[in-house]
């Protein structure tokens, strides 16, 4: 019984969190006092669940354990009405409803989370730790940066939300566009994150890609509207769908072209092409291009058949959406299977953005190594070997160099 009982409250801490944390906000008016709620709410249901048994709805028990803590509170410590703005949300008005933006509890703390006031570091810390509700030994970890660090970067965060006078709502109609925007980059920043870590031993950090998807699929929910938001899915979704291929038994970094894609999740790809559908039905923004080109590798049966010419005109378009060094590095990749290595090359640009960024010389060796240029190509791998932290990447570029493969 037991161990049932458990099993069941880490699966409401994995399900429910950031619908219990939202609705204790709301009454708490605090981030760190619904916190606390919360956590003993879960604590409590580890020994009453055992002695009743679990509840047809842990969700609705734990939140109803958490607000009354939170209201109990409240009247002992009689909270001083100047410190209640903080997280009451504001009224939503008539055209809000109208166009259904609906008050959902999760999404104002995501929004909450996710406010421009804050540095983008600390609204993905706030993120993780209140909307997936990891702790902050996780999320330090996650990100190879001492507990300590982590910590004090999550209580600033609230403590700015707190002087700030930020308030618990999902924004006005006109401020969407741009808030939900700031929303999507960081689930994508999370997901990024985990799909190639930035150093450390193992190539991918799991907990962090599939909490990206997490979060992804809640904002989804709570934005059925957005094609942004249908677009963001289906690019994690497709994305992650490779990931049992990108290394080989040995634990070596294997290139998309050489990927054994009868690994590829397929139910996955279905998903994330279903949703690019969807995404591209609207005005699609530049997650839904970044989508709809890997639905076209998804789709490719065999990297012969990958349709780069497809590839290079929806660059050409989200270079034009969203003009970034990086979409511009991407594009030369996809233009060198159209036009040739050295063609590439040409349109190789050494912006100074991009000048500790591996890839860019890692693309620079590739390409010379294509077009037989052996001698420089080994001087890029070297500069890309040089600014490497992640240890399977690094082995990969020094197999390149030794063996020239």
């Amino acid at each position: 019984m037991a161990d049932t009982v458990a099993e069941a409250v880490a699966e409401a801490h994995s399900t429910e969190w950031a619908f219990v944390l939202a609705a204790t906000a709301r009454v708490a008016a605090d981030l760190d006092l619904a916190e606390d709620c919360v956590q003993d709410a879960y604590a409590k249901a580890l020994v009453h669940w055992r002695e009743q048994g679990v509840p047809r709805r842990p969700g609705a028990w734990l939140t109803t354990v958490a607000t009354r803590r939170a209201l109990e509170h409240r009247r002992r410590a009689g909270v001083a009405e100047r410190k209640l703005p903080l997280l009451m949300p504001d009224p939503v008005d008539d055209e809000d409803l109208a166009a259904g933006v609906f008050p959902d509890d999760r999404l104002r703390l995501v929004f909450t989370c996710c406010h421009p006031a804050l540095a983008q570091e600390a609204q993905i810390a706030l993120t993780l730790r209140l909307v997936c509700g990891l702790s902050s030994t996780e999320i330090a970890k996650a990100f190879l940066v001492k507990e300590a660090t982590m910590q004090a970067r999550i209580t600033r965060a609230k403590h700015k939300i707190s002087r700030s006078g930020i308030a618990y709502r999902i924004p006005r109609l006109a401020d969407l566009p741009e808030r939900i925007d700031a929303v999507l980059d960081v689930v994508h920043l999370v997901y990024t994150a985990g799909h190639t870590a930035a150093d450390g031993d193992g190539l991918t950090r799991p907990e962090l890609a599939w909490r990206g998807i997490e979060l992804a699929r809640m904002v989804r929910m709570l934005l059925p509207d957005s094609g942004e938001a249908a677009g963001l899915l289906a690019l994690l979704l497709l994305t992650q769908a490779r990931q049992a291929a990108r290394v080989d038994d040995a634990g070596q970094l294997v290139l998309m072209e050489d990927q054994d894609r009868t690994l590829w999740d397929r139910a996955q790809i279905a998903e994330g092409l279903t949703l690019v559908q969807e995404a591209l039905g609207q005005s699609a923004g530049r997650f839904g291009v970044m989508a709809a080109i890997a639905a076209v590798h998804a789709e490719a049966a065999r990297w012969e058949d990958t349709d780069w010419a497809e590839i290079l005109g929806l660059y050409d378009v989200l270079l034009e959406r969203w003009p970034s060094p990086v979409v511009a590095l991407n594009r030369v990749v996809a233009l060198s299977y159209v036009a040739g290595p050295e063609a590439a090359l040409q349109q190789l640009s050494d912006d100074p953005a991009l000048a500790t960024y591996p890839y860019l010389a890692s693309t620079r060796a590739e390409l010379l190594r294509r077009t037989g240029r052996d001698a420089e190509a080994k001087a890029a791998y070297e500069e890309a070997l040089a600014f490497t932290s992640n240890a399977v990447e690094a082995d990969f570029l020094v197999r390149r160099l030794t063996r020239g493969a």
